[in-house]
């Protein structure tokens, strides 16, 4: 929105006042993040009861008075949009705010905090509780409306639709039988082989829950369709995209049947052949850069899940090192880590029909399995880096794939232990992606020895590093001392007699170690320098923007 169009929302709001879809609070910078996600499950789920575009939460603006008077709160921009993070952790769906607006009024600063409606037949919880209003006031969600959110997904499911006007001549015949040969695979144990191979297409179909009672579903024209049958899904897109960025540019879109559209769109990817040498041996490792299977289980994850009325198609982008998969829609059942570290098994579906329709045919599974075993721990017996959810966009599901090794400690560290849990090999993952794992998977790696250093940051320790013959590469990526770099510095400073922070950050970029990420080596030079500065040892004779230093007591 522009200034004069948030300034236009904001006296709107304030006009109208209070209701259970909007709510103003003071808010200075001690204002509680736990209180602001109950106020989101809250109005989140009141606007979804309500049919409201959005729900809003104002800071800056006086609840008695209904005054503008300005917040303090998260002034740093950077700090305030990292909210958008964190209520997506603590909300069920993960989901969090639309946009966060900041408007600088002649009153002072106001955050005007746009929330979406909780999806049909979803309520949004927060850390594990409903929450809804009463008037003015924030209440645990009721039973009726519980009941009223949850009613609305029963008739709601998209994907279960007929499609009045489509028969099963708009399905391709070759997708048909591939089907066929699937279901036969899959159930000849429960029904004889006999008794599905006479069944006609109509009774197959409507036995593979892909058609009812003879009528042709969404879900029928997205896995066995053929693509100039789309237009009965309309305006809804039924559509795979693969582009190819980097030095080279190329692009290809695949429609129905998808089915057989997936297989073709992995082969359009280069997947050339990855070589490591293993610890002690002289004839190296050759691994594909990806694996087809777990390629497929995301594709088809986000065919499964994709929210088909926001009238998007499924991206698919191949990057030099790295496939990146993306689907309308947030996360919608929990959040990836209970899939990939506690076993959650999903209770609903954005796309039932079509979740269902895809386990009959081998695309997917219901059990939450996929990620965890065929994507993560896939990866992993591959020695390659983990994949990645980015959820940081409530409005899609990012996942980015490696296809190259990251750090080869890791990698080998993978190839000479096999006893790994998932947990541990997720936090070594981390580390080498600069990262942080949590406190106590990195108490159990430092009492096992894989690693060392100090936060932030933590390397592959000298005794995995010896053991992997990789001696160099760890002190490639050992933390010096930091009064070493301090030397360095000082030592440069009384050579040159002045230097810029640009000087000194060439002069330690190459030094610093090599899993830290750019901007971490751009906060270690400036802490250095500041402490030298605290010290009295260097002082700025330049300007603050353009510092110019030199020794104090030259």
């Amino acid at each position: 929105m522009t200034h004069d169009q948030l300034q236009s929302q904001l006296d709107k709001l304030i006009a109208d006042w209070e209701n259970e879809c909007v709510e103003f609070k003071d808010a200075n910078d001690n204002f509680s993040t736990s209180d602001i996600g109950k106020y989101f499950s809250a109005l989140s789920n009141e606007a979804n009861l309500r049919v409201r575009e959005a729900a809003w939460l104002v800071f800056g603006v006086n609840n008695k008075t209904r005054t503008v008077i300005g917040t303090t709160y998260r002034e740093d921009s950077e700090r305030l949009h990292s909210l958008k993070h964190q209520i997506a952790q603590g909300t069920d769906p993960s989901v969090s705010f639309r946009e966060i607006h900041e408007l600088q009024t002649p009153q002072g600063r106001v955050l005007l905090f746009e929330i979406p409606p909780a999806p049909h037949g979803i309520p949004i919880a927060c850390n594990g509780h409903y929450y809804a209003r009463q008037g003015e006031s924030l209440s645990a969600l009721d039973l009726a409306k519980l009941d009223e959110i949850r009613a609305q997904g029963v008739a709601d499911d998209w994907s279960a639709g007929v499609c009045d006007k489509a028969t099963l001549a708009d399905l391709d015949p070759e997708a048909i039988a591939k089907a066929r040969e699937i279901f036969l695979g899959k159930y000849r144990d429960r029904i004889p082989a006999d008794t599905m191979q006479a069944w006609d297409d109509a009774t197959f179909l409507d036995k593979a829950k892909l058609t009812i009672e003879g009528g042709v579903t969404r879900t029928a024209l997205l896995l066995l369709g053929k693509p100039e049958s789309t237009h009965h899904l309309s305006p809804c897109v039924a559509e795979l995209s693969w582009k190819l960025e980097g030095e080279e540019l190329a692009y290809e879109h695949f429609y129905p049947p998808f089915l057989l559209s997936t297989s073709r769109l992995y082969q359009r990817i280069r997947n050339i052949r990855l070589t490591i040498l293993p610890p002690g041996q002289m004839i190296p490792l050759e691994i594909s850069k990806y694996d087809q299977r777990i390629v497929l289980e995301a594709l088809h994850n986000c065919i499964a899940h994709q929210d088909y009325t926001r009238a998007e198609r499924v991206l698919v982008i191949e990057r030099p090192g790295e496939l990146v998969f993306q689907n309308a829609g947030q996360f919608f059942d929990g959040a990836p880590d209970d899939y990939i570290l506690h076993n959650r098994t999903p209770s609903r579906y954005r796309n039932r029909f079509l979740a269902e329709a895809m386990v009959h045919l081998r695309m997917i599974d219901t059990m939450g399995f996929g990620i965890r075993e065929v994507m993560f721990r896939g990866q992993a017996r591959r020695y390659l880096p983990l994949p990645d959810f980015d959820l940081s966009d409530p409005s899609h599901v990012v996942l980015h794939l490696p296809g190259r090794f990251l750090d080869e400690n890791y990698s080998r560290a993978l190839i000479t232990h096999s006893d790994f849990s998932l947990g541990e090999i997720l936090a070594l993952d981390r580390i080498q992606k600069g990262e942080l794992p949590d406190e106590s998977t990195l108490k159990v790696l430092r009492k096992r020895g894989l690693v060392e250093g100090r936060k932030p940051a933590f390397h592959i320790s000298a005794s995995v590093a010896e053991a992997t013959g990789e001696k160099a590469d760890y002190i490639r990526t050992r933390r010096q001392d930091d009064a070493h770099y301090r030397k360095l510095i000082v030592d440069y400073i009384a050579q040159w007699k002045q230097a810029t922070t640009g000087e000194i950050r060439d002069l330690l970029a190459p030094k610093l170690p090599d899993n830290l990420k750019h901007t971490q080596k751009e906060n270690k030079v400036r802490n250095l320098l500041s402490s030298l500065r605290e010290q009295g040892i260097i002082r700025n004779e330049g300007s603050r923007r353009y510092p110019r230093w030199v020794l104090v007591n030259n």
